[in-house]
């Protein structure tokens, strides 16, 4: 169930929505693995980026990373390894343009870097989010049955209220996307992103 939110406890939470990801130019696009759902998703999403912005919310953007080892080389976990093969020294690297929030949503108020699925995974996001008082979470991004779902389930056993944007997140399909949508149902609110933006607007 969705709640009247405050925008001194609110936060959108853009999961992972990189240049890496959809640019025309990153990293899955040159291995032919960019989403057409997904590259739809920093439109969608740039309004509520605006109105959180004006309302005085926080924006926060977790970003997917490659750290590379001590010859440059991305430490890629062997299961990503198998999927992407693609991946090389450079992509996903921490700095650099391909693991920056695309340019439609920037700038985000806090950066995250993740390197699993949940973003909450040896990370300081629970750290900032406790010290700027966030309690509820409106969150999109990619992919809905890996980071956004790793991400929210984490933070319901976090006492943090999360409303999910059913059509602020992609998967690789959609069926894979209703799934998800329908697995994290009983952990997290759902709402459009026209809900969202209302509900946006809506803060004190």
């Amino acid at each position: 169930m969705t709640r009247p939110l405050a925008a001194a406890g609110s936060a959108l939470l853009l999961v992972d929505l990189q240049n890496d990801f959809l640019h025309d130019d990153g990293a899955y696009a040159r291995g032919g693995a960019r989403s057409a759902a997904a590259a739809v998703l920093p439109a969608r999403l740039a309004p509520l980026c605006a109105a959180m912005r004006r309302k005085g919310g926080t924006i926060v953007s977790t970003h997917f990373t490659l750290v590379p080892g001590r010859d440059g080389e991305p430490l890629i976990a062997p299961h990503l390894r198998a999927l992407r093969p693609f991946l090389r020294k450079g992509d996903f690297a921490p700095g650099s343009w391909g693991q920056d929030l695309v340019a439609e949503l920037a700038p985000s108020d806090v950066r995250v870097e993740k390197v699993a699925y949940s973003a909450f995974f040896q990370s300081r996001l629970e750290w900032v989010l406790r010290k700027l008082g966030v309690t509820d979470l409106l969150v999109a991004g990619i992919v809905t049955n890996g980071g956004v779902e790793s991400t929210v389930r984490d933070a319901h056993v976090r006492d943090l209220h999360c409303t999910v944007l059913s059509d602020g997140c992609a998967a690789g399909s959609a069926a894979v996307h209703n799934a998800a949508m329908a697995s994290m149902a009983s952990v997290v609110a759902v709402a459009t992103c026209a809900e969202a933006a209302a509900m946006i607007e809506a803060m004190a």
